[in-house]
């Protein structure tokens, strides 16, 4: 079986007291958060902030403490690990990368449980709730 690593950042803001989140419609379908595959000689973090940026052209500074790993098989015999962190942007102009990304939205997390793809971008979702709940952001 072979293995495949990706970096991704969930990145929130706050809007008038409320978090907001960013998601990206993928030329694909689907809709999700950045990621992208680790480069050779990468850290996770590096990787997740360099896809942000190629992504969506934010700089994003990582808010300690969240790590989550995602693992699926995303064709027959190849097993996917996806890292997230969870970041808050630097910088406010989104600049999306067409070719990969067809558009973005800043949406509140009840919004985005029902438009993410995935069940595993829900419960990342779940995560990231959780997480803010015991952190003071």
């Amino acid at each position: 079986m072979k293995k495949e690593k990706s970096c991704g950042v969930i990145v929130i803001k706050r809007e008038n007291e409320e978090f907001k989140i960013l998601l990206l419609e993928h030329q694909k379908g689907h809709i999700s958060y950045p990621k992208g595959h680790v480069e050779e000689n990468e850290t996770e973090e590096e990787t997740a902030l360099r896809e942000v940026k190629e992504e969506t052209n934010l700089d994003v500074k990582l808010i300690s403490g969240f790590r989550k790993v995602i693992t699926y098989s995303p064709k027959e015999n190849v097993l996917k690990d996806v890292v997230y962190f969870l970041g808050s942007p630097l910088n406010e102009e989104v600049i999306v990368q067409e070719e990969e990304i067809k558009s973005f939205k800043w949406v509140s997390f009840k919004e985005a449980f029902d438009l993410v793809t995935h069940d595993d971008d829900k419960m990342l979702l779940n995560e990231v709730i959780s997480y803010l709940n015991d952190f003071s952001y």
